[in-house]
């Protein structure tokens, strides 16, 4: 990751206080209500227009409504219509990501989930552009625009999978850093695209990606990472945590593992009891196992070999007590 990228996911962002539902007269933008019922109201509304965004007769991008009040919606994918129209969307679609009128960013931002969706293959073309521009949109601090883009990434994951690696570190960043921030839509939001992310991009090509992130000075940020690092790693199978390296993957865990937030902890000792599986059904359960090498090839020599006198204790107390846990079930 380059330093700006570092820098900018060691930074979770301040307390926004700006509305999301603004008035409008002559161009002239203003704040009815406060932070906290707007944030209510979007948790409980979400059925008003899509914004169509398109070229007056000057060129310039404009928003389909003269309402005095703007609301933007945010549509599930699987409830999204096709663009009215594909070259028209496509040719407007980064200048109008590049507005500086929030409503025109936030119906570009629409018209990119539904290009994904649609026209993806239309799209591809665009992809590293548009994922940069998503970024930009993530960093917006109006929560409209910010949670619009949150939805945008979600679909371009579902729709690119591996094709986004490339672009992936910046995009990361900010999801972690809006998954972890207080603001409560934003934030689930958030958690349903970095799911997204690690269901639809291969674990190999992002394990490496979300490392890193597992160092981060911010502990919120270290969690939803580790949370993650978890998902990928149990997307890998036993073929592919054998690959990719048991001793690698048992540092990372028992690293977690003494973490301090107990969303990190719950993923180290998920991580943890996958890998004891992994490990003792490719040793212990072969027949050199059960010769002279049994006490060898055991889980706990295996720990002891590959950790810390201190880190093995922990990452065995774990294993352990679950073993004993399903020893006692009927």
């Amino acid at each position: 990751m380059s330093a700006n990228t570092l820098r900018d996911l060691n930074m979770l962002p301040e307390s926004e206080n700006k509305t999301e539902t603004e008035s409008s007269t002559n161009g002239e933008f203003h704040k009815p209500q406060t932070e906290h019922t707007e944030e209510n109201r979007e948790e409980r509304k979400n059925s008003c227009p899509l914004v169509e965004i398109s070229p007056n007769e000057n060129g310039a991008l404009v928003s389909g409504t003269e309402a005095a009040s703007i609301e933007v919606e945010y549509i599930e994918s699987e409830n999204l219509d096709d663009v009215e129209d594909v070259d028209t969307s496509l040719e407007i679609l980064l200048v109008g990501l590049e507005s500086k009128d929030w409503v025109v960013v936030c119906g570009a931002l629409n018209n990119v989930r539904r290009l994904s969706l649609f026209h993806k293959e239309l799209l591809h073309e665009k992809l590293g552009n548009v994922i940069s521009l998503v970024v930009k949109s993530l960093k917006n601090p109006r929560s409209a625009v910010c949670k619009t883009a949150v939805m945008a990434s979600e679909d371009i994951f579902k729709a690119y999978n591996d094709h986004t690696i490339d672009s992936l570190d910046p995009l990361l960043v900010q999801l972690l850093l809006k998954s972890a921030q207080d603001k409560r839509f934003v934030c689930e939001a958030a958690e349903k695209a970095l799911i997204a992310m690690t269901t639809w991009v291969s674990p190999v090509l992002l394990l490496p990606k979300l490392q890193p992130c597992l160092k981060n000075r911010n502990p919120r940020i270290r969690a939803k990472a580790s949370m993650c690092f978890c998902r990928s790693v149990l997307r890998l199978g036993f073929d592919g945590i054998e690959t990719y390296g048991i001793d690698k993957i048992i540092h990372i865990a028992a690293t977690q593992l003494i973490d301090q937030l107990p969303e990190s902890r719950e993923a180290a000792r998920t991580l943890l009891l996958e890998l004891q599986s992994v490990y003792e059904n490719s040793h212990i359960s072969s027949a050199a196992a059960l010769t002279e090498n049994q006490d060898k090839n055991s889980w706990e020599q295996f720990c002891l070999s590959n950790l810390s006198p201190l880190s093995a204790q922990a990452v065995l107390r774990v294993t352990n007590v679950a073993r004993e846990g399903l020893s006692k079930d009927p």
